[in-house]
């Protein structure tokens, strides 16, 4: 059995649009695609992000503030998605860039 990473911060109710949603039903390597995005974004891996949009993130974590994490998909068909953390940590989103 594979141990879970330490999680950074508390991700609150965790969601996603019906685009993404639909995608993760129809594809399963989409789907572990998107679990392992999480985790990444649950333990402060923000992705394919500029590095002042890291900044921003690791800054978020301390002061309260919104985070968001993207990551490209290489797959059947080419996407991204963002995980997007509010800022009291109520719920995180996961959406395509389209959706927001």
């Amino acid at each position: 059995m594979q141990k879970l990473p330490d999680l950074k911060f508390n991700p609150g109710k965790i969601v996603t649009t019906r685009g993404v949603y639909e995608r993760m039903r129809e594809n399963s390597s989409f789907d572990s695609f998107v679990q392992k995005s999480l985790i990444r974004h649950l333990t402060c891996d923000w992705g394919d992000l500029p590095n002042e949009d890291k900044v921003v993130n690791d800054d978020g974590l301390k002061n309260e503030g919104r985070i968001l994490s993207s990551y490209d998909y290489k797959g059947d068909k080419d996407d991204k998605i963002w995980i997007i953390t509010e800022w009291d940590r109520s719920a995180t989103t996961i959406l395509f860039p389209s959706e927001y």
